[in-house]
């Protein structure tokens, strides 16, 4: 993956003032190597994304997606990376991970009542798992359901799970963090633990 950063005040140089743009904070920096250079099961791409400009000084974004042998999306993502050298109320620090998953779930999972808190489940068990070391979590699950009627293929009905979090970190190594989303992708995906096979029903 290819690193790119927005700094602040990050527009086009005005009055023929050619010098180059200040660098990045080397925390922030740091954190953007650690996201790139992790490297992640072979089921799942990972790619830069272009990240949001006003949400912090900082920013980087990566999309993480995991495609089936038909090219379905089995579950799509996205971890943001926000850094504000003067810190910010909110966040409790100055680095703070934005993520967001989604996934078609299986109609059994579907129709469970404590699909929402399994799904945030998944989330913190995958950071625990990693010891990706957090605080200052939030977020929110939604489960949706959707019938579909008419000439339109697939099943008649699907349920899909949507999850919003972010958190604090402390340190500029976040290939922990990146993992766990990884980690957290999978299961909403129903693929097995890494290096487990599973068992074909055939």
């Amino acid at each position: 993956m290819t690193a790119t950063t927005v700094s602040e005040g990050g527009g086009g140089a005005s009055g023929g003032d050619t010098s180059p743009p200040p660098a990045p904070p080397e925390i922030f920096r740091l954190a953007v190597e650690s996201l790139t250079n992790t490297a992640v099961r072979s089921e799942v791409r990972v790619e830069p994304l272009r990240p949001p400009q006003r949400l912090a000084p900082y920013s980087y974004a990566v999309s993480a997606e995991i495609i089936d042998g038909e090219g379905k999306d089995l579950a799509t993502g996205r971890l943001v990376l926000l850094h504000d050298p003067d810190g910010h109320e909110a966040w409790d620090g100055v680095l703070r991970l934005v993520a967001y998953a989604s996934a078609e779930l299986d109609d059994e999972m579907g129709v469970d009542p404590m699909l929402p808190a399994v799904g945030w489940s998944w989330l913190t068990d995958s950071l625990d798992e990693r010891a990706a070391a957090y605080r200052a979590a939030g977020g929110t699950v939604t489960q949706t359901t959707s019938t579909r009627f008419g000439d339109l293929h697939g099943p008649r009905t699907a349920v899909s799970i949507e999850l919003r979090a972010s958190w604090t970190v402390d340190t500029a190594d976040l290939s922990p963090h990146l993992l766990a989303f990884v980690d957290l992708l999978c299961t909403a995906a129903g693929l097995p633990p890494e290096g487990v096979t599973a068992l074909s029903s055939s």
